[in-house]
């Protein structure tokens, strides 16, 4: 009898073992969380980002061009999970999977002038109240020029 119950207990723990991470985004606290790459205090949520690290950690930034500016430097392999606020929403949506719209004369907290969206409607009616911008998508943000727009 004890041997199937350390087989039982021994084939659980290889399960558990083997079974694939998740990752949630963590709530932002403006008073003590600040960017990663500016060092600038989250006061805007609407745009806030975190990155959830394989090894439980969590980086924070302030606007999408910090988050892309920590992924060019750091790379993606330690990577869990990246979330970006939906800017009507105010949700957290996945980074890689968002629909983003570029235009100068949108207000970010670092002035890059790039939302997040969960669907391309969601951005496609956000250029008709905001004004015209141009759709972009994770991959674009790659080769997107971050500088600070006027």
């Amino acid at each position: 009898m004890k041997k199937w119950v350390m087989m039982i207990l021994l084939y659980c723990g290889v399960l558990a073992g083997c079974s694939e991470k998740t990752y949630e985004p963590r709530e932002i606290v403006s008073e003590t969380d600040v960017c990663k790459i500016c060092n600038m205090s989250i006061v805007h949520n609407a745009y806030a980002g975190q990155i959830a690290l394989k090894n439980g950690d969590y980086e924070i930034f302030d606007d999408i061009g910090c988050l892309m500016e920590y992924i060019a430097s750091n790379g993606d392999e330690e990577i869990g999970a990246a979330y970006i606020k939906d800017a009507t929403k105010n949700e957290w949506i996945d980074v890689f999977r968002a629909v983003y719209v570029y235009n100068k004369e949108y207000w970010t907290p670092m002035n890059y002038g790039v939302v997040a969206f969960d669907t391309k409607q969601a951005a496609q009616e956000w250029m008709t109240q905001e004004g015209e911008g141009k759709v972009l998508q994770y991959k674009d943000l790659h080769n997107f020029n971050w500088g600070i727009h006027e």
